[in-house]
């Protein structure tokens, strides 16, 4: 199966391209690495009239209706910088949790980029991302209320709801808190905030279906899996890019350490890591919007393949630079970050590999 770009598909990703070249040089990155949002009013309007902001909601509300193919395309794009400022948590990770819900009424404010919105979903543990959900929603006084901590989530200081996974009585629900106003934590990666929540019998709306919402967040878990992939390839791509154009003017025993075999042979696998995440992000993004059989498989393949090929790649670049790329003027150590950033996201790589190895080894 051929996986390659439509001509819509690639007159976005030129678009994408030129764009986030003029608009969001390494300067504008650095900049925003000190903003408590991580992006100005400015630049983020220019985002909604692009259509990316509402890239993924229906158009009957507002949006451009498009899939994840798209949103992979823009996401690649995005990760080559590295992006700063909250796309993923509101035009991702929150827009995607919002179709699923069927909150259909917050669409179009995330659309126009009137409100942001983010997700709260990853907790303290270990296994599958819905699985060790701790949090809990109980019902008092007629009022639902939560207990317990997120410690991660993408934005939650700044954005203007957020959308908690919590478990009931019934399995696991979902509830909305306004204005969240998270505290603000220290991440890894410089250019992504990451807030945490504490709930102490705190007042909440559940909103969704009835019933229980475990396969619905193990969904939005799969697609954010793909997103966050997505980002890393053009994180990859961009650090793998730095460290050639590096080691073609850094000259060891009079030649361009470029020369050197070892050099080649290190650039030859790195390279290879980048093309297979790029099938495997390819594959799953396409799979989630047809919906194939093996869309959950294919998702846990490309977070658990392309999360450990970023580290590879990312920490490879920093290494082909030598002492320049542990410096803070080298955009090396940047990739770097949102790469074991985005790893850990969802839960880490090896999580997701044993949900590969599950599928195949568990008996029927």
């Amino acid at each position: 199966m051929e996986f390659a770009l439509d001509d819509d598909q690639q007159a976005l990703q030129a678009t994408a391209k030129q764009f986030l070249a003029d608009r969001a040089p390494s300067e504008y990155v650095r900049a925003m690495v000190d903003d408590p949002v991580g992006t100005t009013a400015e630049f983020h309007q220019e985002l909604v009239d692009l259509g990316w902001v509402g890239l993924m909601v229906p158009e009957e509300h507002g949006g451009a209706g498009m899939g994840m193919l798209e949103m992979m395309v823009v996401l690649e794009e995005m990760g080559r910088l590295p992006l700063p400022g909250p796309f993923l948590s509101s035009a991702v990770f929150a827009t995607m949790a919002a179709t699923r819900l069927g909150l259909s009424d917050h669409l179009p404010a995330l659309a126009s980029g009137v409100t942001r919105g983010t997700i709260a979903l990853d907790e303290q543990g270990h296994g599958d991302v819905v699985g060790r959900i701790r949090t809990r929603a109980s019902r008092k006084s007629g009022t639902w209320r939560l207990t317990g901590t997120k410690p991660l989530v993408l934005d939650g200081h700044s954005a203007d709801w957020v959308l908690v996974a919590a478990r009931t009585q019934q399995g696991i629900g979902t509830f909305l808190v306004e204005q969240p106003g998270g505290t603000l934590t220290p991440g890894l990666d410089v250019t992504r905030r990451i807030a945490q929540l504490d709930f102490r019998d705190t007042p909440a709306v559940p909103v969704g279906p009835e019933g229980d919402h475990t396969a619905i967040w193990s969904r939005i878990a799969d697609d954010g899996a793909v997103a966050l992939a997505a980002e890393l390839l053009g994180t990859m791509q961009a650090s793998f890019d730095l460290a050639i154009e590096y080691a073609k003017v850094r000259v060891q025993f009079d030649r361009p350490i470029a020369t050197f075999q070892s050099t080649k042979h290190k650039a030859a696998e790195l390279l290879e890591r980048i093309e297979l995440s790029r099938v495997g992000t390819h594959y799953a993004a396409w799979t989630s919007d047809v919906e194939e059989p093996v869309r959950a498989e294919a998702a846990a393949m490309v977070k658990a393949f392309a999360g450990r090929a970023a580290n590879e790649v990312t920490g490879e670049g920093i290494q082909i630079h030598g002492g320049v790329g542990f410096t803070w003027e080298c955009d090396a150590h940047l990739y770097y970050r949102r790469a074991k950033s985005n790893d850990l996201l969802l839960g880490y790589h090896g999580i997701w590999r044993d949900r590969v190895a599950d599928s195949y080894l568990t008996p029927a």
